[in-house]
C-alpha cells in the first residue's frame, strides 16, 4: 500500500495551475510526445490529460518511446495516452507515426554518450531533421539543454538567450547540433518551433536537490566546487513546455527555462539539514564560474514557478523522511569538462 503522506504530496505539487487551464483551452489540435519514456515525459502526460478533463476537450496524446520498461508503457496507457512502440531512427518506423498538431520532442542521448559518441550525434542531431521534416506542418516544442550554454561567472546573473552557445564536450555539442537542425528546418518549412532550453527540473524522485538531500540524509561529503545551479520544479517546468505551443515561432524561438534563483549549493544543503537532522559535510572550495541560465523571459511570458525553492527543499526532505521512491538518474550538474 502506498503511504498516504507520498499520495498527498505528490497530489498537492502535481496539480495543473488556472493560467495552465486558460492557456491548455486555446491550444487546437491532437498531441504527440516523441521520447515520452524518460523523466518528465510521464508526468508531462499525466498534467495535459488531466488538464483536458478539466477544460472538458477531448484530444488524442500519443506517447512514443522504444519503451524498454512496459509498467512505464502500462502506466500511460492507464492515464488514457495511446503509446506507440518505435525506435525513432528506424526511418520506416518514423514515417509511420500518425499526426499531430502539437509535437513535444523530448528524445535524445545524454548518459553514456563518452563512448557511444557516434549514437549521441545520430540521436541529438541526426534525428531532429528526420522529425523536423515529418512533422514540418505542426507546432514544435523541442527540448534543449542549459548545457549549451558557457560556463559564467556567478556573479553574473547567468546568461539569457542573447549570449552565444559554447559547448564543452560531445553531448553539449550534439545538443547544439540538435537547436541548429531544428532552426534549419524551421526556416526551410516555415514550422513553428521552440526550443525549450532547461536546466534543471527537480522533482520528488530525481534531480539536484534531491541528490543533494541524499548526500545529507548519508552523511556523504559535498563537493562545492561547482557550488551554484539553477533548478525548477517540475510540474512547472511540464506546464511551461506545453503552454510553450502558444509561444512557437519561424524561424524557431529559443526560450530559457529554469528558477529566477541563482541557488548555492552550500545553502541548499545547509537547508536541508535543518529538515533532515543532519549536518552537512563539505569538500574543495568553490569554483567563480558554473552553467547558471538567466529565465528571465521565460518569466515575463509564462511568469514565475508556482512552486518556490524553499517549498521544493521542505517537500524534498518530507519525501527523503518518507522513504519515497526515485529513478536513480543523477543530472551530473557538478560536471565540469562535458563528459556524461
Amino acid at each position: 500500500m502506498e503511504n498516504q503522506v507520498l499520495v498527498e504530496l505528490e497530489y498537492k505539487f502535481t496539480q495543473p495551475s488556472a493560467l495552465f487551464l486558460e492557456d491548455l483551452a486555446h491550444i487546437d489540435g491532437d498531441f504527440i510526445f516523441l521520447g515520452i519514456g524518460g523523466k518528465m515525459g510521464p508526468s508531462m502526460a499525466k498534467l495535459l490529460l488531466e488538464g483536458l478533463r478539466q477544460v472538458g476537450v477531448s484530444r488524442k496524446v500519443y506517447g512514443v518511446s522504444r519503451f524498454s520498461d512496459d509498467s512505464s508503457r502500462q502506466y500511460l496507457e492507464n492515464l488514457g495516452v495511446e503509446t506507440i512502440v518505435c525506435d525513432l531512427l528506424d526511418d520506416e518506423a518514423l514515417q509511420s507515426l500518425p499526426y499531430a498538431k502539437n509535437v513535444i520532442y523530448l528524445a535524445g542521448f545524454k548518459f553514456g554518450a563518452t563512448g557511444k559518441e557516434d549514437f549521441t550525434w545520430a540521436m541529438n542531431t541526426y534525428l531532429p531533421g528526420r522529425i523536423a521534416e515529418k512533422y514540418k506542418n505542426s507546432r514544435i516544442v523541442a527540448f534543449s539543454s542549459g548545457n549549451v550554454l558557457p560556463f559564467v561567472d556567478v556573479r553574473s546573473g547567468g546568461v539569457d538567450e542573447s549570449v552565444l552557445p559554447e559547448p564543452i564536450g560531445e553531448y553539449a555539442q550534439s545538443t547544439l547540433g540538435r537547436e541548429r537542425i531544428f532552426t534549419y528546418f524551421s526556416k526551410k518549412n516555415g514550422t513553428p518551433i521552440l526550443l525549450y532550453r532547461l536546466n534543471y527540473a527537480v522533482d520528488f524522485r530525481y534531480g539536484v536537490i534531491r541528490e543533494i538531500a541524499k548526500q545529507v540524509y548519508h552523511q556523504q561529503p559535498i563537493d562545492i566546487r561547482t557550488n551554484n545551479v539553477n533548478v525548477i520544479w517540475q510540474s512547472d517546468a511540464n506546464e511551461i513546455a506545453i503552454r510553450s505551443l502558444l509561444h512557437v515561432e519561424s524561424p524557431a524561438k529559443v526560450l530559457n527555462v529554469t528558477g529566477p534563483e541563482i541557488l548555492s549549493i552550500k545553502w541548499v544543503a545547509e537547508k536541508l539539514g535543518e529538515l533532515l537532522g543532519k549536518e552537512p559535510l563539505f569538500v574543495h572550495e568553490p569554483e567563480q564560474t558554473a552553467l547558471l541560465n538567466n529565465a528571465s523571459e521565460c518569466h515575463r511570458i509564462f511568469g514565475y514557478p508556482q512552486v518556490g525553492i524553499l517549498d521544493i527543499i521542505t517537500i524534498t526532505a518530507q519525501w527523503i523522511l518518507q522513504d519515497g521512491g526515485e529513478f536513480g538518474k543523477d543530472t551530473h550538474f557538478q560536471e565540469r569538462g562535458g563528459k556524461f
